[in-house]
């Protein structure tokens, strides 16, 4: 029979370990029936055809009455079974955001991504576009009568990480001109920024894309290589910390999988150490 001080022992060190084990599990969103998600659909472009009688659409779809939340009737997001996981596609025919239901702070979010072909109006003859939005607060259609208040962690053709404020939201961020610059004692603290490197797969191959947030800090990864630290994150001069999470559609096919995220009371020591922050935001 096990002696009492040795269970105590044992006890002990499972309390120990029981925390660490839980930050380090990690949380699968994504399902066949998005059931961790809502969808709120923003003004369709005029061009968009097969819509019921009387939606509003316009060629300024920044503008003017929205299709709202859970009407998503072109099915510009859907989720089918590829080797037995769900992969989430989304059309782009029509401005969007798959937000999720939870808000979440203190986390590890991490999904693979790729561009599909097909474009849309109005933007036909841009780059592909379909950024990942965090921190979301508010209600929907803040930013555009789509997206909400949130920071962006922008996924556009040539484009990965940058940083856009997306109504009132705003990050301090280390840069040269307005591109992220670790070394520099310069920071743009109104404003979006642009990532230190591009290290997108080719077209059609999946990239990994990750934010890490702690506090008030975040820091934007994509395929291994961190793109951007931000800090004393707000919103309306207000920190900012936890929020929902929001998927854009943007006028461009795209796929994600692997959607997932786990909780974490600070950042890893691999992302610790590219990181330099003030020291007024090392606690944050």
């Amino acid at each position: 029979m096990m002696s009492p001080r040795r269970c105590q022992i044992i006890f002990a060190i499972l309390l120990m370990w029981v925390p660490t084990a839980i930050a380090e599990t990690w949380r699968p969103l994504l399902d066949k029936e998005l059931s961790n998600f809502e969808i709120w659909m923003g003004v369709p472009h005029e061009s968009v055809t097969g819509l019921p009688a009387g939606t509003y659409q316009s060629k300024k779809t920044t503008g003017g009455t929205p299709m709202g939340l859970n009407n998503d009737v072109k099915n510009v997001f859907t989720v089918t079974e590829v080797d037995d996981e769900p992969v989430l596609h989304i059309t782009g025919e029509i401005y969007g955001g798959l937000t999720t239901l939870e808000q979440f702070e203190n986390y590890h979010f991490s999904t693979q991504f790729r561009w599909g072909e097909k474009k849309w109006e109005p933007r036909l003859k841009g780059l592909r576009d379909s950024g990942i939005l965090y921190h979301c607060t508010g209600g929907h259609g803040s930013f555009w009568k789509v997206w909400m208040s949130s920071i962006e962690y922008q996924v556009q053709e040539t484009d990965l990480g940058d940083l856009f404020a997306l109504a009132g939201t705003s990050a301090h961020v280390r840069v040269s001109g307005r591109k992220y610059d670790p070394t520099s004692d310069v920071y743009l603290e109104k404003g979006n920024a642009i990532s230190c490197a591009e290290p997108d797969a080719p077209h059609g191959e999946w990239n990994r894309l990750e934010i890490y947030t702690v506090g008030t800090t975040s820091v934007h990864v994509a395929n291994g290589v961190v793109l951007m630290v931000l800090e004393n994150l707000k919103i309306r001069d207000k920190p900012l910390s936890r929020g929902q999470i929001q998927i854009q559609s943007e006028a461009a096919e795209c796929e994600y999988k692997d959607i997932k995220i786990r909780s974490i009371s600070d950042f890893p020591a691999e992302i610790k150490s590219q990181m330099r922050l003030r020291d007024s935001d090392t606690s944050s």
